[in-house]
């Protein structure tokens, strides 16, 4: 059993509440499974519509153009919401 460290940033930590948070899982999950339990841990926010909007980092690698069931999260891993930024 491990876990998994996740980081929001800007209005994706207004939404949660919170900086960060771990997820504790037992073996790797998809990304999929990591917003489903975030959807769990979170039922009255607006969380899961501010991470669809989201970037979303896995370590240093950006995932937010891949398939969430085809992305593996592992133990020891970090993922990273970062939502669209205004200005340049």
């Amino acid at each position: 059993m491990g876990t998994i460290s996740i980081r929001y940033w800007a209005s994706a930590r207004s939404a949660a509440g919170m900086d960060a948070e771990t997820l504790a899982i037992d073996a790797p999950i998809t990304l999929s499974e990591v917003l489903r339990r975030l959807g769990e841990e979170h039922p009255e926010s607006r969380l899961l519509a501010v991470l669809d909007a989201c970037s979303v980092l896995l370590g240093d690698r950006p995932v937010s153009t891949e398939d969430p069931d085809d992305v593996l999260v592992a133990a020891g891993d970090t993922l990273e919401f970062l939502p669209p930024f205004a200005g340049g």
